[in-house]
């Protein structure tokens, strides 16, 4: 019987290595097969696409690199990155405390704001490409970084404010009881005891958002209409003309657009499971 049930529990564990073997070759299939077209002409992509590189040159990285301002790309990306998400953070850290410990005097008032956010994550940002791009124009900034800023900060917060109202909630109450007992006002119960408490959510919330942006095109694309304040998910599109396709420089920028993000993600990757599982507990 025992060896009927041991043989039962290796066959079941082979199957689900299996399976994990399985999903994980589908996963990372495209980031392979991209980084070896990325060592092909143009013609082996066209004609050839999924054998192998004849020779393994650099050249296609070189001209990407000679084509492409790197150091501008990263540079405006990081700075609509911190700014959108530094106020993104504020806004939803208030707005996620209050969902998660403040008292209504209306309780459907907060289930209504609850059911609101919900179902801002069920709405495309880009059905809403043309009213934000006429609001941009009518307020007039075009060509700054506020265009783009703005918009990702209004796309973020149904999501962000869900992610720490989850979290929020599961934070024992009798701490905050037990910190307005000995005098702390709502400020220093905010940044000296939820805030460090959260860091989890906070940090998970970071890494989302900033792959979003680093990778965002469409609103980009869109807004961005001064090239000098181009993003790095804008890159890619410098090989694109208007009669031809540089499809070698395409999968040379990918590449080297997607490597960075890759070591951002697995070093922050404990994290974001830690925020996610613990935020998962109420909501």
């Amino acid at each position: 019987m025992m060896n009927a049930q041991s043989g039962s529990s290796k066959k079941l564990t082979a199957a689900l290595y299996f399976i994990l073997f399985f999903v994980t070759l589908l996963v990372v299939f495209p980031l392979i097969w991209t980084i070896l077209l990325s060592f092909k002409t143009n013609s082996e992509i066209l004609t050839t696409p999924f054998s192998l590189p004849k020779t393994f040159s650099f050249e296609n990285y070189t001209r990407a690199f000679e084509t492409l301002n790197l150091f501008g790309l990263y540079k405006n990306t990081l700075i609509i990155a911190f700014f959108a998400i530094s106020i993104e953070l504020v806004i939803t850290f208030m707005s996620g405390f209050a969902l998660s410990k403040m008292i209504f005097k209306n309780p459907a008032l907060k289930k209504f704001i609850y059911t609101f956010l919900i179902i801002g994550l069920t709405i495309p940002p880009f059905i809403l490409l043309f009213p934000i791009f006429k609001m941009t124009a009518f307020f007039k900034l075009q060509g700054t970084y506020a265009a783009i800023i703005l918009p990702y900060i209004a796309t973020s917060i149904s999501f962000n404010t869900l992610l720490f109202t989850g979290y929020l909630s599961s934070l024992p109450k009798e701490i905050d009881e037990a910190a307005l007992i000995d005098g702390c006002d709502l400020y220093k119960l905010c940044t000296r005891i939820i805030i460090p408490m959260a860091k989890p959510v906070i940090a998970t919330i970071l890494v989302f958002n900033v792959l979003y942006i680093w990778n965002e095109f469409p609103l980009a694309s869109t807004l961005i209409t001064d090239s000098a304040k181009h993003t790095i998910s804008l890159g890619a599109s410098y090989f694109k003309g208007r009669w031809n396709v540089d499809y070698t420089g395409i999968m040379a920028s990918s590449v080297m657009i997607i490597i960075p993000q890759l070591l951002f993600y697995g070093f922050f990757q404990r994290y974001i499971v830690d925020g996610m599982t613990a935020g998962a507990v109420k909501g």
